[in-house]
């Protein structure tokens, strides 16, 4: 553990965002604010994260009743959600329709502002690199997502885009926040899909 924090504490010297996993007991910091004290996430900020992360489960929830890949995501400000989304690529026709970009496009539009400083993005998903940097334009301060995405998430598994040293902001990052819930909804989604798709294949012939 002293090691890990080791490291967070080096990387936030250098200017890189501070990644932090889902432990109430792991030092966390805001590399954005310089020289910030560093604090302890406690129990609340814990239920905190957990209240907000199953907002964000609903909304999974409501893409996955859409026939849509399960994934949700909230924005949250000053301890209130003011910006809700789901993935909805195929019903809109849009390809950038991804559960983070709605909900930031929503608070944007909530709050009257294209920056939402301060705000907190919670997603069931890691992001992927489109929604990474729309979270850097929009200036979020925090990220927290529950499971990570092997192939295409750009914040921990196939890059760390967030920590980019030409990057002018920085994110708090933490992760793997119900990360059981998170990803059993998008492992039997895409299971019933496979179910599915062999019931309708054709039996083979001589």
């Amino acid at each position: 553990m002293a090691a890990a924090v080791l490291s967070r504490l080096d990387n936030a010297r250098r200017g890189y965002c501070v990644s932090v996993s889902y432990d109430p007991a792991m030092v966390t910091r805001d590399a954005a604010s310089g020289d910030t004290p560093i604090t302890v996430r406690d129990r609340d900020a814990v239920d905190v994260d957990d209240r907000f992360m199953r907002e964000a489960l609903a909304q999974a929830h409501l893409a996955r009743d859409s026939c849509e890949v399960p994934v949700g995501a909230v924005v949250v400000l000053e301890d209130r959600v003011v910006g809700r989304g789901h993935n909805r690529p195929i019903s809109t026709v849009d390809p950038t329709a991804h559960a983070e970009m709605a909900a930031i496009r929503d608070a944007a539009r909530r709050m009257g502002n294209y920056r939402l400083t301060g705000a907190t993005l919670y997603v069931t998903l890691e992001p992927c690199a489109m929604c990474a940097g729309a979270i850097v334009h929009a200036r979020i301060g925090r990220l927290v997502f529950g499971a990570t995405e092997p192939k295409a998430g750009a914040v921990h598994s196939t890059m760390r885009m967030l920590e980019h040293p030409s990057f002018n902001h920085r994110v708090e990052v933490v992760t793997t926040v119900l990360e059981d819930e998170c990803r059993d909804l998008i492992k039997s989604f895409f299971a019933e899909r496979r179910g599915a798709a062999q019931t309708l294949r054709p039996a083979p012939t001589r």
